[in-house]
C-alpha cells in the first residue's frame, strides 16, 4: 500500500473501523475530533489527532475549512471520509484533491451524479435500470406537483432529490395531504443537505429494501459483491441488515447484481459503492446509488470474505482490483444489528456509559465506537456500535444472534437492544419475511412497560447492594461477617420490591424475597460483570450504580433498582399536583421549524402544536389532551435544549 499516513474525517465506530484496518496494513492515523469528543474512542485509538472546534457539527466536522488545515498540518497522503458528515460531497472531496492528497472514495463527478436522486434516475433509465414511475421535472411548484400526484396515482412519495436517510421524505394517501407534505419535505431536505428540490415517485407499498454491493478501480473494472437485504427500518433508517437476501432466488439475484454493475460502470464509478433497489415479488426498482461505504458492509465482509476498506484504500492508491467477478463466491449467513443509544419512542439518548459489555463468541464481531465511561454526545448521530454474526446457514446466524442480543449489557444510557430483541426474536423474521413495513406490520416498534425483575435478578442486585452498604472491600471474601437481619426496599418495574437479608452460615448470604429464601455466595464484581451462585447455580449479570440506583442487565433485560423516596417526599415532582396542565418538553436539542398555534388557543386532542427540528428530523409535538395553548415559550427559528419545555396546555373542563 502507498499510503503512509491517512486521516478519517469521521468519528465513532465507523472512524475506528478504518482505523484498525489501516493498523493491519501498516499506515499511521490521523483522528480528527470536535470539543464534544475530545475523550473519544477514535481518538484515542489513532497515532495523531486534531481538534476541528465545538461540537455543532457544522463547526466541527462539517467544516471542510477546518479539516483541509488538518490534512495539511498532518501531512495526511489520503483521506478516508467515512459515512455521513461528508462522505458524500464532491464539494469536500475536491477539497482533499486539492490540498495534494487522495480521496479514498468515488470521484467527485459521480458522486455529484449520483447525489441528485433525479440524476441518478435519468442515469438508471440509460443503464436499462428499471425505476419507479414518477415525475422529477424542473417545475415544482406546488400546482405541478398535485398535477403530477394525480397522473401517477396516490399513493406518492415526496421526496428529496439530494441526500439520503429518509430526510426530506413525506408518504401521502390523498390529495389534500399533499401540500403540507411538500413544505414539510423541502424544508427538512433544507436543514440537512442545503437543498430543498423534490421529485414524486409512485409509492410502493410494502417492499422490500434490497441493495447490492459494488467496487470499482481506476481502469473501468467493477464487480459486485452481491446483495444485502435492508428491510427493516424504523423511520426509513435501517435497523437489522442481512446478506444474503432471504428473497432472492440464483436468477433474481443475478439480474439485480448485474443491473448494480451496469448502473456503475454507466457513472464512471470507482471505489466502493451501493446500489438500492425495491423488490417487489419477483420485479426490482433503481432507488438511489450511495457513493461511499456502507453501514452495513460488514455483513458482505463476512459472506464473501473480503475487507471492503482493504479494497477501497487500495483502489485509491491506483491499484487494479485484485480479483474478477468469478472470484468472488457467496458463503453462509451474516446479520446486523444496528445498537442506537435512543428511547423507547426511538428518539437520541445521551449520558455517559456506566457499562458497555457487547457479547463475544464464535461468529461474533463487533464494530464499536464506544467503551464503558464514554460519554454519548445529543450532537451526533445516536449509533453506539453494530453487532454482526455469521454462521453457514441462515437458521443458525439467526440462533447466534439472539443469543448473542441476549448476552449484550449497556447501563447508562438507554438502549435499542429492547427492540432489537423483539426483532430477532420474532417468527417472521425467523422466516425471512421482512418487508419496510415490518415494525408497524407487527407493532414492534410500540413501547413496552419497564420489567419487573424475576426474583433471581432482585436477588444478585439486592446481595452487590448490601454487599457495598456494608463493606469497604464488598466484593472480597465474606463481606457478609458483620451484617446483622435487614430489609431492603427498591422500587423496580413499577413495583415495590422487598429483600430480607441475614447472615447465614460459611460466610453466605440468605436472602428471602416474596416468601422464597435464596442463598448466595461467591459474589464477584470485575469490570461491571456480576456473578454469584445462588441456591447452588452460577448466576451472572452486569452491574452499575447511577448515583443512589442500581441498574442491572440480566438475560437479555435491564432493570433500575431504585430506593424509594423517603417519607412526606411528593414522587410526582415538581409540578406533580398540577394534572390539569401538561408541559411538553424536548426530546433533545434543536430548532423549532414551525408553531402552529397561539397562545390562549383552544386545541383538540392530537393537535399538532409545533414541529422541532432535531438530528435532522422534524418532530412534532402534539397536544396531549384537549385544552387551552397557555404558554408557548419558544418562537419559529429558536433554538432549545434538551428537557425544554416547549407548550403549556391546561386541559379542558
Amino acid at each position: 500500500m502507498s499510503f503512509a499516513r491517512l486521516l478519517v474525517a469521521n468519528r465513532g465506530e465507523i472512524s475506528v473501523r478504518v482505523i484498525r484496518a489501516c493498523r493491519e496494513l501498516g499506515i499511521e492515523t490521523v483522528a480528527v475530533y470536535s470539543e464534544a469528543d475530545a475523550n473519544a474512542m477514535h481518538r484515542r485509538l489513532a497515532d495523531r489527532s486534531y481538534l476541528l472546534g465545538p461540537a455543532p457539527a457544522a463547526e466541527s466536522y462539517l467544516d471542510i475549512g477546518r479539516l483541509v488545515a488538518a490534512i495539511e498540518e498532518s501531512g495526511a497522503e489520503a483521506v478516508h471520509p467515512g459515512y455521513g458528515f461528508l462522505s458524500e460531497s464532491a464539494a469536500f472531496a475536491r477539497a482533499v484533491e486539492a490540498a495534494g492528497a487522495v480521496w479514498v472514495g468515488p470521484p467527485p463527478e459521480a458522486m455529484e451524479l449520483m447525489g441528485s436522486k433525479v440524476r441518478a434516475k435519468e442515469l438508471a433509465r440509460r443503464a436499462a435500470v428499471p425505476t419507479v414511475p414518477g415525475y422529477d421535472g424542473e417545475d415544482e411548484s406546488e400546482e405541478r406537483l398535485a398535477e403530477e400526484a394525480e397522473r401517477i396515482g396516490y399513493p406518492v412519495l415526496v421526496k428529496a432529490a439530494a441526500g439520503g436517510g429518509g430526510r426530506g421524505m413525506r408518504a401521502v394517501g390523498r390529495p389534500e395531504d399533499l401540500a403540507e407534505a411538500v413544505r414539510g419535505a423541502r424544508r427538512e431536505a433544507e436543514a440537512a443537505f442545503g437543498d430543498g428540490s423534490l421529485f414524486l415517485e409512485k409509492l410502493v407499498e410494502n417492499p422490500r429494501h434490497v441493495e447490492v454491493q459494488v467496487i470499482g478501480d481506476k481502469l473501468g473494472n467493477v464487480v459486485h459483491l452481491y446483495e444485502r437485504e435492508c428491510s427493516i427500518q424504523r423511520r426509513h433508517q435501517k435497523v437489522v441488515e442481512e446478506a444474503p437476501s432471504p428473497a432472492l432466488d440464483p436468477d433474481l439475484r443475478e439480474a439485480i447484481c448485474v443491473a448494480a454493475v451496469r448502473l456503475a460502470r454507466e457513472a464512471g464509478y470507482h471505489n466502493a459503492g451501493t446500489v438500492e433497489f425495491l423488490l417487489e415479488g419477483n420485479e426490482f426498482y433503481f432507488l438511489e446509488m450511495n457513493a461511499r461505504l456502507q453501514v452495513e458492509h460488514p455483513v458482505t465482509e463476512l459472506v464473501t470474505g473480503l475487507d471492503l476498506v482493504h479494497l477501497q484504500l487500495a483502489v485509491a492508491a491506483g491499484e487494479p482490483l485484485p480479483l474478477s467477478q468469478e472470484d468472488i463466491t457467496l458463503r453462509g449467513s451474516a446479520v446486523e444489528a444496528r445498537v442506537y443509544a435512543e428511547d423507547d419512542a426511538g428518539m437520541p439518548a445521551g449520558g455517559r456509559l456506566l457499562a458497555f459489555s457487547p457479547p463475544e463468541g464464535p461468529g461474533v464481531r463487533n464494530d464499536a465506537g464506544f467503551e464503558a465511561g464514554d460519554e454519548v454526545s445529543l450532537h451526533y448521530d445516536p449509533m453506539l456500535a453494530k453487532l454482526i454474526v455469521y454462521a453457514p446457514d441462515r437458521e443458525r446466524s439467526v440462533r447466534r444472534l439472539r443469543r448473542a442480543l441476549d448476552d449484550y449489557a449497556v447501563l447508562g444510557v438507554r438502549t435499542n437492544l429492547p427492540l432489537l430483541r423483539r426483532i430477532i426474536g420474532h417468527p417472521a423474521f425467523a422466516a425471512g419475511e421482512t418487508t419496510v413495513a415490518f415494525l408497524e406490520e407487527h407493532r414492534l416498534a410500540e413501547p413496552t412497560p419497564e420489567p419487573a425483575p424475576p426474583p433471581e435478578a432482585l436477588v444478585l442486585g439486592a446481595a452487590a447492594d448490601l454487599a457495598a452498604r456494608v463493606s469497604a472491600n464488598p466484593f472480597a471474601a465474606g463481606p457478609w461477617r458483620a451484617l446483622g437481619a435487614a430489609r431492603l426496599r427498591y422500587l423496580a418495574g413499577g413495583e415495590a420490591r422487598e429483600v430480607e437479608a441475614g447472615r447465614g452460615g460459611g460466610g453466605t448470604l440468605k436472602l428471602r424475597v416474596e416468601g422464597e429464601e435464596y442463598t448466595v455466595t461467591d459474589l464477584r464484581l470485575r469490570d461491571g460483570s456480576l456473578s454469584a451462585g445462588v441456591n447452588g447455580r452460577p448466576v451472572t449479570g452486569t452491574l452499575a450504580w447511577d448515583g443512589g440506583d442500581l441498574l442491572l442487565s440480566f438475560a437479555g433485560r435491564t432493570y433500575r433498582l431504585a430506593r424509594p423516596a423517603p417519607p412526606g417526599v411528593d414522587e410526582a415532582g415538581p409540578g406533580g399536583g398540577d394534572a390539569g396542565r401538561a408541559s411538553l418538553t424536548a426530546p433533545m436539542p434543536g430548532t423549532v421549524a414551525r408553531v402552529l398555534v397561539a397562545e390562549g388557543e383552544e386545541v383538540e386532542e392530537g393537535r399538532t402544536l409545533l414541529v422541532l427540528e432535531a438530528m435532522k428530523m422534524e418532530q412534532p409535538v402534539a397536544a396531549p389532551h384537549a385544552g387551552v395553548v397557555r404558554k408557548l415559550p419558544y418562537g419559529e427559528g429558536d433554538m432549545v435544549p434538551g428537557g425544554a419545555v416547549l407548550a403549556e396546555v391546561e386541559e379542558a373542563g
